[in-house]
């Protein structure tokens, strides 16, 4: 085994850290929920849930206007 993996085996990491983590980056969590009786379908809802930290999805927004200023541009 590697001697980092060992490393974060025994290292403590709290609820918290996860949290900030997860804000920090961002994470998409994607599902199917399909409602049926007898084999008949009834309701189906494809669900995506986005989170991330305001200020994160601010400073992306900022850098995608950026971005496609700059194409823009380019193609002039």
């Amino acid at each position: 085994m590697r001697e980092d993996s060992l490393d974060l085996k025994n290292k403590d990491i709290t609820l918290l850290d996860i949290l900030d983590t997860v804000l920090e980056t961002g994470v998409v969590i994607r599902g199917d929920l399909t409602i049926s009786i007898a084999d008949i379908e009834l309701v189906y809802l494809d669900l995506s849930v986005l989170l991330a930290s305001v200020q994160k999805l601010e400073d992306n927004r900022k850098r995608s206007l950026v971005e496609n200023e700059r194409t823009i541009q380019e193609v002039k």
